[in-house]
């Protein structure tokens, strides 16, 4: 089989292989900083037994607190943009894919098994999470340990590939001027000189784009794709555009107008679940109490303008009114807590409760919220309280508490 785009070149792979290792280290980092944010010393990342893939830990900060928001948000946009990048970096080495032999040395042998480690491990990390944002919990496998153990594969490959093939990149990429390409129109395209890696066509076709083209239709992709998703993290007018992130596109009404994770529905909330019987319980010290939610609202309120940041990609800021975590703490007996464990009166799925780190208890921002923009939670968004926290997953500010342990 003769492959023959006159394109295709070490300068063109190089060039597209240039892109991803800017792009892939980020998408990586934030990848295992999302872990790190869902504390997993506490016992609550997925997954937990990890072994000697354990990451260090620290106590994940609750300022800025957009900080996860902006770390997901990079996480799955830049892992959505650089898809088309990868696919065209795929098709401007397919012709070694089927070299003949295909192993000519133990040497030849490596490399080719990092590639295929490389590009299985990529696709699969890309398909999988793209299949996560698009459907909710499709897989017969647990998404989030897949993930994890797959992009530790990934890191490995990427890093044996980057090894072998970075002083071959750094040469193509000088052996043409970017800005010359650029300016190089279709009829003035030729093929790159013969190289040893094969990819350049002994037989080449009459171009029928020029790279110029090429790097432009990629471009073009990624932006599109930018264009589709960014509005999920950022809000405003982009989002009604976000239709590559839709996770998260269920709204409530009035003052509680956005977005929706799992209704009370899905989570078997009833009324009889949150009307007057319902009691908020602290423990944890000396001290322990039992409250309804007008004795919360008869306590000193605090108001903050914090986001909820899901692992998904999509983001919402809103102004949220209730009682600080500090203060709950102190009426259980423990004024200095270690962590605290949050309780649901959520009946299915997953995510029913939550650790809090210690200062994700004393941040003066952290509330139990009993109101949003003014007005009463709505059953879908936790009435009657949740968890609000700067900077901390949006699964964990758990919604219809029930109770609320402060540990030393």
């Amino acid at each position: 089989m003769r492959w023959r785009s006159p394109i295709r070149g070490p300068w063109l792979t190089s060039v597209f292989g240039a892109v991803l290792l800017a792009a892939l280290p980020v998408v990586t980092l934030t990848g295992l900083l999302s872990y790190v944010a869902y504390a997993p010393q506490l016992g609550q990342a997925i997954p937990g037994d990890v072994g000697w893939l354990k990451l260090p830990t620290f106590q994940w900060l609750t300022s800025p607190a957009w900080l996860y928001q902006l770390n997901q948000g990079i996480h799955v946009v830049l892992g959505m943009v650089v898809i088309p990048v990868v696919l065209a970096k795929l098709w401007s080495v397919t012709p070694k894919l089927f070299t003949w032999p295909p192993v000519r040395s133990p040497a030849h042998a490596l490399e080719r098994l990092s590639l295929l480690i490389l590009v299985g491990s990529i696709l699969f990390e890309l398909a999988t999470g793209v299949l996560n944002i698009q459907y909710d919990y499709i897989f017969g496998f647990s998404f989030y340990a897949a993930h994890y153990f797959g992009a530790w594969v990934f890191i490995a490959a990427f890093i044996a590939h980057v090894c072998l093939k970075l002083p071959k990149m750094i040469s193509s990429l000088r052996s043409r001027s970017l800005l010359t390409e650029l300016r190089t129109p279709l009829a003035e395209t030729r093929p790159e000189p013969s190289d040893a890696d094969g990819l350049v066509s002994s037989d080449p076709d009459p171009p029928t784009m020029s790279r110029r083209g090429a790097l432009a239709l990629v471009g073009g992709g990624s932006a599109l794709v930018l264009l589709l998703s960014v509005g999920q993290t950022i809000g405003g007018a982009l989002r009604p555009l976000s239709v590559l992130l839709p996770r998260g596109r269920v709204l409530g009404d009035g003052p509680n107008d956005f977005q929706v994770n799992r209704t009370a529905a899905a989570a078997r909330i009833s009324p009889d679940d949150t009307g007057e019987a319902w009691r908020l319980t602290l423990s944890g010290g000396d001290g322990s109490a039992s409250l309804s939610r007008a004795q919360l609202l008869e306590m000193p309120q605090h108001t903050a303008d914090l986001p909820i940041a899901c692992v998904e990609g999509w983001s919402t800021t809103q102004t949220w009114s209730g009682v600080r975590l500090s203060e709950l703490a102190d009426l259980a007996g423990v004024g200095e807590p270690a962590s605290a464990q949050v309780e649901s009166l959520q009946r299915s799925g997953a995510f029913n409760d939550a650790a809090l780190q210690r200062n994700q208890v004393l941040d003066p921002d952290s509330l139990l919220a009993l109101r949003v923009n003014g007005a009463d939670l709505s059953a879908d968004h936790g009435f009657p309280a949740r968890i609000i926290v700067p900077a901390l997953p949006g699964v964990h500010n758990t919604k219809w508490v029930r109770s609320i342990e402060f540990r030393t």
